[in-house]
């Protein structure tokens, strides 16, 4: 029955989360009308939204994603291609459960952390 999920995430600053996934990340807007406290951005067949916190302290931030991929070299590659920081503890990495993975932070202190099944 469950066929998607999209999760939505907290922003300070619309024009700063947007400018990071569009120019930094690769994604692009999603949909056609400009909210101004909600975002949505898309790549490839994932989507992640953004409603406004401005007050939101980043560093008692815990949003967090864990996004999949098929091609987790190639994906970091292009980060680091980019110049996207990688997190000081999140560069790639095979782990114990079987999992490629790294994470960054977005301006916002979301964590993204991307994942392939090995």
């Amino acid at each position: 029955m469950l066929t998607d999920i999209n999760p939505k995430l907290p922003m300070r600053n619309k024009a700063a989360t947007k400018d990071f996934y569009l120019n930094r990340l690769g994604f692009k807007e999603f949909g056609h009308a400009d909210y101004q406290e909600y975002l949505m951005v898309e790549k490839d067949r994932i989507q992640i939204h953004f409603f406004a916190f401005e007050a939101l302290d980043p560093k008692t931030n815990y949003g967090q994603v864990y996004i999949r991929t098929d091609n987790i070299e190639a994906l970091y590659e292009e980060l680091l291609r980019n110049k996207v920081a990688i997190h000081p503890a999140g560069h790639l990495q095979t782990k114990p459960w079987g999992q490629k993975e790294f994470s960054l932070l977005d301006p916002d202190n979301n964590l993204l952390t991307f994942g392939q099944t090995i």
